[in-house]
């Protein structure tokens, strides 16, 4: 049986879903000699997912350098707080690392944040952005795709708090974990979905939403 999947997801749908949570190791990285650590180990796997995390501004005018790089493999997520730490000579490696893929969704706003932390040309990225087209899909954002590829819901509930705290709560690391590791998947499937054909895309109109709601 062919996978199902739309153009368009409906918001309203995604409420009602089971939470996508990740579910390997989580590990805070609080200093440069910690940061050698971690990118050698995610250096050495075959692909990795990568998002960062503001403090949000809620004054006009007011704009925060990024808090939080978290890159994960399949299995294990480091939450590289910027911070404190910058952008030490390790994670510029990583950043510049042109061998293991780097998926994450809307890179180049990403990369840009990095960016007014320290200098570094990025490597091997891939942005979901660019590709989820390929198969007929126009959403963009992480929580629709996910949505609509695994019909599970990814929680955006953690997305404005303080990523700046002295210490992050247990659901902070979850939510920015979750965030990362979920690049992977989708990316992974997407490329399955691309390569067999085995889905079926049902083409949405604004108006067929705008029909069902009312």
């Amino acid at each position: 049986m062919k996978k199902v999947i739309y153009n368009k997801y409906e918001k309203s749908r995604i409420g009602g879903l089971p939470r996508a949570l990740f579910d390997g190791r989580v590990i805070v990285v609080l200093s440069a000699s910690e940061s050698g650590r971690a990118v050698d180990y995610l250096l050495s796997q075959p692909i990795l997912g990568i998002d960062t995390e503001t403090r949000p501004s809620f004054r006009k005018g007011v704009a925060h350098k990024v808090a939080l790089l978290q890159v994960s493999s399949e299995d294990t997520c480091f939450l590289f707080r910027l911070n404190s730490i910058g952008l030490t000579p390790d994670i510029v490696r990583l950043l510049e690392d042109k061998r293991v893929p780097k998926v994450g969704l809307s890179l180049h706003d990403d990369l840009l944040a990095l960016h007014k932390i320290g200098g570094f040309t990025p490597g091997n990225f891939i942005d979901l952005q660019e590709h989820v087209g390929e198969i007929g899909i126009e959403d963009k954002s992480l929580q629709k795709l996910y949505a609509n590829v695994f019909g599970r819901k990814i929680s955006k509930g953690q997305r404005l708090t303080n990523w700046e705290a002295d210490v992050l709560t247990d659901s902070q690391k979850l939510y920015a974990a979750t965030d990362a590791w979920a690049c992977i998947k989708l990316y992974e499937e997407l490329q399955r979905l691309k390569q067999t054909g085995d889905y079926e895309l049902i083409k949405q109109t604004e108006s067929d939403v705008q029909e069902r709601l009312s």
